[in-house]
């Protein structure tokens, strides 16, 4: 009996570097293809589960695709070949095979009937050559430009039908910038009713996405199509159209003109015909608009009105799924923008009037705000209500948004929402129940510990704003909202109305004392997570970061979170170490002490010292919520243990990363704060004795001469002693 062999997979050490991604060239022309990268795709709302179908795509890729049509007769119903088939042996009976070749006949003669049929079977019969993944870029394109002569002057005939559509889009894949350019061109005065057909709408998105040259035409066809005539915006097909080229191609110009049918029908009558200057303002947006209105009060009324009442009339209507787009929430940005400035700089009456236009629009959208706050406008859209908002009105947005709390915090967009309430709100005790008890789950918060969205959303409730884990650009987004908050707009929380009076925040709290409460609600729960954790998440890059500053910065105590920290050195060095034990993947794959990765010793250090080493300063930021030097005396109590063995390992054996670790032990035991404290004496004595003997000594010296590093800050750490 012959012997079966198995290919196995080889092992993730032996495998080698990963290979280098290879640049994909166009099939037909052979040339660098920017068309088969990666589709950018539209945010997710938080409200999904799983990701909603992305509009720009379709199945016209599928080798298995058939004629859905084949099957269906002129009324519309699909006809079952195997009812057809009527067996029956008697007399007069038609056999099961010749029903089955008439019901074939009349079949072919239904469809033979149907308009252009012609035409679209031998269009069929080319493009089956044309996109099959077995032939040359010589043969595809001999191909391609054979079905373009087929379908030449007839594209608009037949792109509404499901099947030839998939044609056309096969030629806008594979065919080059003529033939793109050429269905282009023959689609011209069709755009719009391309984005509400059902199939259509595909083959608009693939023009707009790979002819950039066209793309203003294209957008520029849907002016006067947005909300009014063609409605595209609440169209069941053409919404998603209309938002993927918002959000994933037009440029800031294109936006605005798309933007601008909600500001009215006078504004997009008048727009046309304005001058260059007038035309650089109205690309500003809402605010841009009204400035070239100048001093004409009652025009800037109807204006704001018409805004208004087209955002409220997609509020009412959520089923049309409109309320997830970016240009949505991009006007009403603008929108709450222009009342926000007329709150901070138009005086009582004008803030007034402005405050009251907010609430209407408020309580038109409260319900909707988590289907917003996945786009950067959607976003800002939450916060201002957040901002300028009274307790009720935050303690309704909260309500709104804790079903979906987990999925915020992974949300680069959405998370800033949450950064908001936590900066606003002065109900500390409904912060905690609504947001912070969430986050602080131990399921939440190991799904949220895997990416750097969720840290930040952790490290929030400690030390919100830290620039070790948040950009300039996200402080600086996140500070747009505490003049609203701290007073130094306009707004006033009183009498339940809202922001209304000059001078005076949204909230009554210091940021200091708000921080403060936020933290120490926290704390407890992040300390268990550590307690339970820490040992195992110390082991990994990223995780590690998170539990350094839990253990700095959170307030209770942490005597039991520390232990559990030290209890995960005691673990002996194992017999042979060798240098791959700094790579990602070696703390699960090679036996390596916590110590010789890189970032775990890090960790370590950093709790030693008491801090973070500030690089621009030079000098290290001490935590006032974390004593180094009593852990250190728990450091020497539970790894050193009788005979100090795994102390000394750390200095001798392995990567001798612990050197750094062990030096940093010998800096927090002779602090002037502690020198007289007996227990941190004891500490001191036991780790000397340990550490001084003339073979632990010299085992330190040679590691210098294999090149270790740290062992002239660990011999000086020692003569401390």
């Amino acid at each position: 009996m012959a012997a079966t062999t198995t290919k196995k997979r080889p092992a993730k050490s032996q495998s080698g570097p990963a290979p280098k991604k290879v640049k994909k060239t166009d099939i037909a022309t052979g040339k660098l293809d920017t068309s088969t990268t990666k589709k950018a795709k539209r945010s997710i709302p938080v409200t999904l589960t799983t990701s909603p179908p992305n509009d720009s795509e379709n199945t016209d890729d599928e080798d298995d695709w058939e004629d859905a049509e084949d099957n269906v007769d002129f009324d519309g119903q699909a006809v079952d070949d195997d009812n057809a088939m009527q067996v029956d042996s008697g007399e007069g009976k038609t056999s099961a095979r010749e029903s089955h070749i008439a019901q074939k006949v009349l079949q072919q003669s239904r469809k033979a009937a149907k308009p252009h049929s012609d035409l679209i079977s031998e269009a069929k019969r080319v493009w089956a050559l044309a996109r099959s993944q077995s032939i040359s870029a010589n043969e595809r394109k001999k191909h391609i430009s054979e079905l373009m002569n087929v379908v030449r002057g007839k594209v608009k005939l037949i792109v509404f039908k499901h099947d030839a559509s998939r044609i056309i889009q096969t030629l806008v894949k594979y065919g080059g910038k003529a033939e793109r350019e050429e269905i282009c061109e023959e689609l011209k005065g069709s755009y719009a009713d391309s984005a509400k057909n059902r199939y259509a709408k595909f083959l608009l998105l693939k023009l707009i996405r790979l002819l950039p040259s066209h793309r203003t035409d294209i957008l520029s066809s849907f002016h006067g199509h947005v909300l009014s005539r063609s409605r595209l915006l609440l169209h069941r097909e053409a919404s998603g159209v209309l938002a993927d080229a918002f959000e994933l191609y037009a440029n800031g110009a294109q936006r605005a003109d798309l933007v601008k049918e909600f500001y009215g029908k006078e504004v997009a009558l008048f727009s046309q015909k304005q001058d260059q200057d007038e035309k650089g303002k109205s690309s500003k947006g809402l605010i841009g608009v009204l400035e070239t209105i100048g001093s004409d009060k009652e025009k800037k009324a109807r204006v704001l009105a018409a805004v208004k009442e087209n955002l409220i009339s997609i509020f009412n209507n959520p089923d049309k799924g409109a309320v997830r787009h970016a240009i949505v929430h991009c006007a009403t940005w603008e929108y709450l923008d222009v009342l926000g400035r007329r709150q901070d700089s138009e005086g009582e009456d004008a803030a007034k009037e402005a405050e009251k236009l907010r609430r209407d629009l408020f309580e038109n959208c409260a319900e909707l705000l988590p289907e917003m706050v996945h786009t950067k406008d959607g976003s800002r859209v939450a916060r201002e209500f957040l901002t300028r908002g009274n307790a009720k009105d935050r303690k309704t947005i909260l309500k709104t948004l804790k079903p979906h709390i987990e999925r915020m915090c992974l949300d680069d967009e959405a998370q800033m929402v949450l950064f908001t309430a936590i900066d606003v709100i002065d109900d500390t005790k409904l912060l905690q129940k609504s947001v912070a008890s969430i986050i602080t789950t131990s399921n939440t918060l190991n799904t949220l510990v895997k990416s750097p969205q969720g840290r930040r959303a952790i490290i929030y409730l400690l030390i919100p704003r830290s620039r070790r884990y948040f950009t300039i650009a996200q402080i600086r987004a996140l500070g747009d909202t505490d003049n609203a908050r701290d007073g130094g707009g306009s707004t006033k929380q009183g009498n339940g109305e809202g922001a209304t009076a000059t001078g005076e925040g949204t909230s009554k709290k210091s940021p200091e004392v708000r921080q403060e409460e936020v933290r120490r609600g926290a704390s407890e729960a992040l300390l268990t997570w550590v307690k339970e954790q820490g040992a195992e998440l110390a082991r990994e890059a990223a995780e590690s970061l998170i539990i350094a500053d839990i253990m700095l910065h959170a307030e209770g105590d942490k005597s039991s979170p520390s232990q559990a920290l030290l209890r995960g050195l005691t673990t002996p060095y194992p017999a042979s170490s060798t240098s791959s034990a700094s790579s990602p993947s070696s703390s699960s794959s090679i036996p390596v002490h916590p110590l010789d990765l890189p970032h775990t010793s890090r960790l370590y250090k950093n709790l030693l010292q008491g801090g973070h080493f500030n690089h621009s300063l030079r000098t290290v930021e001490i935590s006032p919520r974390w004593d180094p030097t009593a852990f250190a005396v728990e450091f020497v109590k539970l790894v050193g243990g009788d005979d100090g063995a795994v102390i000394k390992d750390m200095c001798t054996k392995g990567e001798r990363n612990g050197s750094f670790v062990v030096a940093q032990l010998c800096e927090a035991l002779v602090r002037e704060d502690a020198s007289s404290n007996q227990e941190v004496k004891d500490s001191r004595e036991k780790l000397k004795q340990w550490l001084s003997t003339s073979e632990t000594l010299k085992a330190i010296e040679e590691g210098e001469k294999d090149g270790a590093k740290g062992i002239k800050v660990l011999l000086d750490g020692i003569g401390k002693l």
